[in-house]
């Protein structure tokens, strides 16, 4: 699943760790999230989305 999550951490000059703890989730969730290796659980993409002030449809593309 495509997402926006790398683009919109990095303007906000977060780490991978920072949006974690964000998040609540580990730094290796936000890498395999970005990366196109985990689709988020439904809870997590609403947290996700919470934090960038976004949709889950803004921020992910079921697409692919």
């Amino acid at each position: 699943m495509k997402n926006q999550l790398r683009e919109l951490r990095s303007e906000r000059n977060w780490s991978q760790a920072d949006l974690a703890e964000r998040a609540g989730v580990s730094r290796q969730t936000i890498n395999a999230i970005e990366t196109g290796k985990y689709d988020p659980s439904l809870p997590l993409a609403f947290v996700l989305a919470r934090i960038f002030k976004l949709t889950i449809e803004e921020l992910f593309d079921g697409r692919g």
